[in-house]
């Protein structure tokens, strides 16, 4: 069935039911529903190619990563969410991997003056972030996975790292440590600066300073928390806990720590970020791992049904959210040693 026979059917116009099926918003609720309602009994499904050329859109969204080489597990468990998303819309994702910032704004130039993308995801936001500045210039409308600082409202989904830094160090003060290290990103992310900032306050909160020689920083992997957590066992008074920004780097962290001859949970208690990777759970470590857990794949969902909204022409002021999260006690972190 095409369209000219689908619109028939039902009794609208080719256009109406265009339109009502890419989300227009001048589109009546009632007249959208009814014809979802409609294609899903007949089994009609628009013919992509010639619904992009009847509105104008190009049924894609973009999404630009600096530096390829870091396109890890976060990145692919977060794409694999918004592409379930997005897919139920027939709409597309455009990948490109830059390796500098002046090839990171050719790229969204490059996407603005094309027109083959209708808008695109901003991950792993600075503080300040030029892309924001840079995509409004464009008029090409984006989403922010994170938050940043700006002078008019945007679109974001964050979750709140700050409340998960706060709780994590909280539990570990509650249990008698004193010597807690903060294993972190680069604090040009929003993400990191607050996470820090949330150790920090916690820590003066209860008098205890924060020891520079006890807050790492590098990417979240492996061997950054396995080199970080030597440094750490190698100072003359070590740190009894250590709080790691991700489950790659609590790995690293672990692997030093009983290199080192200690035992995790006893000798040194461990606690990490968790986004939840169907094949990495920190119920199946030993010791099972304390978490602060928020699910990157549903975040990946959530954004996808976000920016069909924001096409929707939704204001962006209502298209933010700060997801809480999680905190799981396990067997990794126990009293501070005596």
């Amino acid at each position: 069935m095409n369209l000219k026979e689908f619109a028939a059917r039902i009794g609208l116009s080719q256009t109406t039911v265009s339109r009502a099926m890419s989300g227009y918003p001048e589109v009546k609720s009632e007249t959208r529903a009814r014809v979802l309602e409609a294609a899903e009994q007949l089994g009609y499904r628009p013919n992509i190619s010639a619904q992009r050329l009847a509105t104008g859109r190009a049924g894609a969204i973009g999404i630009v990563f600096q530096g390829g080489g870091r396109f890890g597990p976060h990145s692919s468990e977060f794409m694999g969410g918004l592409s379930t998303r997005l897919q139920k819309d027939g709409i597309d994702i455009l990948v490109s991997t830059v390796e500098t910032e002046d090839e990171e704004e050719a790229a969204y130039r490059r996407l603005a003056a094309s027109k083959r993308v209708d808008a695109v995801i901003v991950h792993t936001p600075a503080c300040i972030d030029s892309r924001i500045a840079l995509l409004r210039t464009l008029d090409l409308p984006f989403i922010v996975h994170g938050r940043s600082e700006a002078q008019k409202p945007f679109a974001f989904l964050d979750i709140d790292n700050f409340g998960a830094i706060e709780t994590a160090t909280q539990h570990l003060i509650d249990l008698g440590h004193r010597r807690i290290a903060l294993i972190n990103g680069d604090t040009v992310s929003t993400y990191a600066r607050d996470r820090e900032r949330a150790y920090r306050k916690t820590l003066a909160a209860h008098g205890l300073a924060a020891e520079p020689s006890f807050i790492g920083h590098g990417e979240f992997t492996d061997e950054t928390g396995f080199r970080l957590m030597q440094g750490f066992l190698a100072l003359p008074l070590p740190p009894t806990a250590v709080i790691a920004g991700s489950m790659m780097s609590a790995l690293g962290a672990m692997r030093a720590i009983r290199i080192a001859g200690l035992a995790v949970g006893a000798d040194v208690s461990l606690i990490a970020h968790d986004d939840v990777f169907p094949y990495l759970s920190p119920d199946n470590l030993v010791p099972a791992l304390t978490t602060t857990q928020s699910p990157i794949r549903a975040a990946g969902e959530r954004i996808g049904d976000m920016v069909l909204r924001l096409l929707q022409e939704e204001a962006p002021e209502s298209l933010q959210e700060v997801w809480p999260v999680d905190f799981l006690i396990r067997g990794s972190t126990g009293p501070a040693p005596a």
